[in-house]
């Protein structure tokens, strides 16, 4: 049902609501794209809410037009075909991380899943909102650029691909525009001795990372890389993969002197900043040894795996 919400502002030490706005709940995808082609910049669209409503609460973002499509049952699913992995957008986060077919063969997935913010936040946030919301603090974003992920957007004039390393334009900012909505996430079927790992530092359960690493690997029968997708979360205003990772562990076997060449070079990609988690050089200190762990962990399960 669509309608105007009317806010009362209560202004405390502790509370800041929202100002009034426009709220819709669009029952199939045709319906949102209708509604952000018709309101623009004046809209946004809210799925689970968890990174959306914080901003509307504290005034960081005032909107006159809120679109729910937590409602669009053809936006929330996991599936598996003979190429490709495809989650729906509306996916939970939760939903991710329970998946039978992601526990079987994505286990870099349910890593990242099982590891953003509490089970409340889990339970409502959605794979598409942890994604389309461009923080490079978030989880699924490296991961995606790991596994060389696609994201499919539909909008007014029509559906498009977008890949995930042409996603991430700035912090808070993407390659959406302000009339599409991204409505599934593709991820190439893993092969035979393909493994992933998502190494996360946090302060406290709940936190956001000092730092996060996402390593995937493919390797031959003699255990030699063929393939790997290294990206790093909350090191830079983007998430950020390496362009160095492959050149550096390609046709070798990892051992754990490359793996601390790697770490040390793939470090040197990043760009953090001071701030509550963290000095810059205690960030690339964490970092450079979880990046070590993801690769060793990401190189042990490819030769295991079947």
């Amino acid at each position: 049902m669509n309608g105007i919400i009317y806010v009362i502002f209560i202004v405390s030490a502790m509370t800041i609501t929202p100002s009034v706005f426009e709220y819709y709940t669009p029952s199939t995808m045709v319906e949102a794209v209708n509604l952000l082609e018709k309101y623009g910049d004046e809209a946004k669209l809210l799925a689970g809410g968890q990174s959306l409503i914080p901003l509307m609460k504290m005034r960081f973002a005032s909107i006159s037009h809120v679109i729910d499509i937590s409602r669009i049952e053809e936006m929330d699913y996991i599936k598996e075909d003979s190429n490709r992995l495809s989650i729906g957008a509306l996916t939970t986060v939760d939903e991710l991380g329970s998946s039978v077919t992601i526990k079987k063969r994505y286990m870099i997935i349910k890593e990242a899943a099982d590891q953003i913010a509490d089970p409340l936040v889990r339970n409502m946030g959605t794979v598409g909102g942890n994604i389309s919301h461009g923080d490079p603090a978030n989880d699924l974003p490296a991961v995606m650029l790991s596994l060389d992920a696609t994201f499919m957007v539909q909008g007014k004039n029509g559906g498009k691909e977008i890949k995930a390393e042409d996603f991430f334009v700035d912090s808070l900012i993407t390659a959406l525009e302000p009339n599409e909505i991204l409505y599934e996430i593709r991820v190439p079927k893993m092969v035979k001795r393909q493994g992933g790992a998502y190494i996360k530092h946090k302060k406290s359960a709940g936190d956001f990372s000092v730092a996060a690493v996402a390593s995937n690997i493919i390797v031959d029968g003699d255990g030699k890389i063929i393939k790997v997708g290294v990206a790093l979360t909350s090191v830079g205003p983007t998430p950020i993969k390496s362009t160095r990772a492959e050149g550096i562990l390609a046709g070798k076997k990892l051992t754990e002197e490359l793996a601390a060449e790697a770490a040390r070079s793939i470090t040197e990609e990043s760009d953090p900043v001071s701030d509550f988690y963290g000095s810059i050089d205690y960030k690339k200190k964490v970092l450079r040894f979880i990046i070590k762990e993801s690769l060793v962990a990401a190189y042990k399960r490819a030769k295991e795996a079947q």
